[in-house]
């Protein structure tokens, strides 16, 4: 047993040993330049957060009734994003990037109204494909570590205003058409012998209420107006898997 143990251990260092000898770097000056551009290409999930009003009273011909209507995002639906990039060398270990994208994605919404009930007696629910497609300009701060052989892991944190392009319907809930987001994320980069290839993983959050509420009144169906109320406010959250060729 003793035999094994030291076996194992000698072929652990061994393996950690050549993992941090150094090898031949691929492009040993490109991060040198001080301007560089880039395309991306990715995958994005779409989410957004509610806060539910609660109790609604609604006046009718028979008189007043009230209903209580709860609504949320059950599935995260895949995207897709493509974009362009710009990067601008600041310093050894900090680079400004501006990267105009467009996400292609939808938020699944699911309603309950916990007042009408199904020929099961569940509440009685509705849906709705709220889909967006999204032009977002970046402005992002890129910390990298040290290069060691041909990766170079990094950080990054910045601000991305957002245009909403989806068109108006008469679906329940409508987003606005600006938004802004902060985003925080992670990548490497690896060089390769003719280019880099970096994938990253961000997180965006909107700071500001995305839901339209003049869209309720726009309804033709007096209906959906009760659901389109049934919520406020409401932020929207994005991960995105971006694969970067520079």
């Amino acid at each position: 047993m003793k035999r094994i143990l030291t076996l194992l251990y000698i072929l652990a260092l061994t393996v950690a040993v050549t993992a941090q000898q150094r090898r031949p770097q691929h492009k040993p000056y490109i991060d040198l330049r001080p301007m560089h551009f880039g395309i991306l290409v990715g995958f994005n999930t779409q989410d957004i957060e509610f806060q539910n009003v609660g109790p609604q009273t609604i006046v009718t011909d028979d008189g007043t009734t009230t209903e209580t209507i709860l609504c949320d995002q059950d599935t995260w639906d895949p995207g897709f994003s493509v974009g362009v990039l710009a990067d601008w060398r600041l310093s050894k270990h900090f680079n400004f990037r501006i990267s105009p994208t467009m996400h292609f994605g939808a938020k699944h919404l699911t309603f309950r109204n916990l007042n009408r009930f199904d020929d099961y007696g569940q509440p009685l629910l509705s849906t709705q494909d709220l889909k967006n497609t999204y032009i977002s300009c970046p402005f992002d701060l890129k910390f990298s570590a040290e290069r060691f052989n041909n990766y170079r892991p990094y950080v990054i944190a910045g601000i991305s205003p957002m245009i909403n392009l989806s068109s108006k319907e008469q679906n329940y809930i409508q987003l606005k058409r600006y938004s802004t987001m902060v985003e925080v994320g992670l990548g490497c980069d690896f060089y390769l012998p003719f280019f880099k290839l970096i994938p990253e993983l961000k997180f965006c959050y909107s700071l500001t209420d995305d839901i339209d509420y003049k869209h309720s009144n726009e309804l033709t169906d007096q209906n959906k107006r009760l659901y389109a109320q049934s919520v406020t406010p409401g932020h929207s959250k994005m991960i995105v898997l971006t694969f970067y060729f520079e």
